[in-house]
């Protein structure tokens, strides 16, 4: 058994949580979580008041919306809509494909430009990492949305058991190829494998984790089992899933999608309302369940934690 360690992310609004109706109900689930903060409980005695305002690194003020009566996700819904493009490109396939996959034993090496390289079983990061819940909003570049409670724990304390040299500038991270198990792989037009990458002090920042489960139990296959990637202020197909490899390195590593069309997804894909992409406006997202679009927030909401590491950046472009 790992010890789950409750962790207080920023304020989301309790409707916004995705709740597993089985697993238990609204009241218990606040309750375990001991509250997320002040603001999301002031939020829950005014649902229709704004509790908080983002200001974008362009100056724009976008508070997140309190007015949309959102519509739960259940367990079933969050885990039959994915994008895991080594199985289908089918998002209510995935599941079915991905149901016979194997994810143990399991091991991460850890290596490049470190102290001390290493490789991981999944049972050695569960065991000396405590589990933290996190309770992120997840926006996908194609303009869909959820708020999942994450399990895991921060990248930072893997990154730091190793020792990055000072050399080390940008993480590079590779999911594992399996033909036999993964059908997906077979289409040779695609980058395999797929790749993924973050700036150091990305990696390093306390928002980004390893995530090992959702709603307290392990990732299913079709969520990235065993583990997976999250960075909640950057489009989903940063949070590389399945990984088998990451490597520090010095030169900014080449990504699965940014490969396959560099103007349409850059490495950095921090979520920018402001910014459309080439062939879709990112200014509004459909959350999983809802048949209205709300408005998107800069980098996903997550604006006041993360915005310094973009000071000089020009945002107005596609990055």
């Amino acid at each position: 058994m790992t010890k789950l360690q409750q962790y207080k992310s920023i304020p989301i609004h309790p409707s916004e949580i995705t709740p597993e109706h089985l697993y238990h109900s609204r009241r218990q689930f606040i309750r375990s979580l001991g509250i997320v903060s002040a603001a999301a409980l002031l939020a829950a005695c005014n649902p229709g008041q704004n509790t908080s305002v983002i200001q974008t690194t362009e100056g724009l003020s976008i508070a997140p919306s309190m007015e949309y009566n959102d519509t739960p996700n259940t367990y079933e819904e969050i885990t039959t809509f994915n994008n895991f493009y080594e199985f289908t490109t089918e998002k209510r396939r995935v599941a079915t494909l991905a149901n016979s996959f194997q994810s143990s034993p399991w091991k991460i090496e850890v290596y490049g430009l470190v102290n001390k390289p290493t490789t991981f079983g999944m049972e050695d990061l569960l065991k000396k990492f405590t589990q933290e819940e996190r309770i992120y909003r997840m926006r996908c570049v194609e303009g869909w949305s959820m708020v999942i409670p994450w399990m895991g724990f921060p990248l930072a304390s893997l990154l730091k058991e190793v020792e990055p040299l000072s050399t080390a500038k940008y993480v590079r991270f590779e999911t594992l190829m399996d033909r036999e198990q993964m059908p997906g792989c077979k289409i040779n037009s695609y980058p395999w494998p797929y790749e993924e990458g973050l700036r150091l002090d990305e990696a390093m920042h306390d928002l980004t984790i390893l995530s090992t489960g959702l709603y307290g139990k392990p990732h299913p296959p079709q969520m990235g089992a065993p583990i997976r990637l999250v960075v909640p202020w950057k489009y989903g197909f940063k949070s590389i899933k399945s990984i088998i490899k990451i490597e520090l390195v010095e030169k900014q590593p080449d990504t699965f999608w940014s490969l396959i069309a560099p103007n349409e997804y850059g490495f950095y894909a921090n979520v920018n309302p402001t910014v459309d992409h080439p062939r879709w406006s990112q200014a509004t997202e459909r959350r999983v369940g809802e048949k209205v679009r709300r408005p998107t927030l800069m980098f996903n909401g997550y604006a006041e934690e993360v915005a310094y590491l973009y000071e000089g950046l020009d945002l107005s472009k596609y990055y």
